[in-house]
């Protein structure tokens, strides 16, 4: 009965020559996605090492890294080596925005100059000069403006009806 249900379940002797085949190629093959953090890299072959096991098949760590690092710091070297790696590329980012900052120069055309000017800002300059000599605090608006000598309130005419 046992052996019915180790094949139903493990399968035959073929099966599992197969399987680790396929996970050792996997393993052997390994390497870090595109976009792919430390963190989750490291679960990914932690699953392939714990398939290997379950089969009978065993890694030791000088096998699992070629490296003079055990594991686990290597690990934690990788993960500071991306923490730095983000860092510096949320530094690349905010100087970008920074340089993305326009400003304007603002310069006085004498009268001479102003002939040679675009259209738009002759008309601006013109009207400014025709505002400034009409003054809207004349004559037509108030009648009499209050001196020190004079006690008398300020009267305000209707520009319409010129009454009081």
């Amino acid at each position: 009965m046992w052996d019915g249900l180790d094949v139903t379940y493990e399968g035959t002797n073929q099966v599992k020559d197969a399987k680790i085949n396929m996970i050792v190629r996997e393993y052997e093959m390994f390497s870090v996605k595109e976009n792919e953090n430390i963190s989750s890299m490291f679960v990914r072959f932690t699953n392939i090492i714990n398939s290997l096991q379950s089969l009978n098949k065993c890694y030791t760590n000088s096998e699992m890294v070629t490296n003079t690092l055990p594991l686990e710091e290597l690990l934690g070297l990788l993960m500071t080596h991306e923490m730095t790696i983000k860092n510096h590329e949320d530094d690349e980012e905010e100087d970008k925005k920074k340089k993305k900052v326009i400003a304007f120069k603002s310069s006085t055309v004498d009268s001479n100059e102003e002939e040679s000017g675009d259209e738009m800002t002759l008309i601006t300059r013109r009207f400014k000069r025709f505002l400034a000599k009409k003054k809207f605090g004349s004559k037509n608006h108030i009648k009499t403006v209050p001196s020190k000598s004079d006690t008398k309130k300020e009267e305000i005419i209707c520009f319409e009806c010129k009454k009081l």
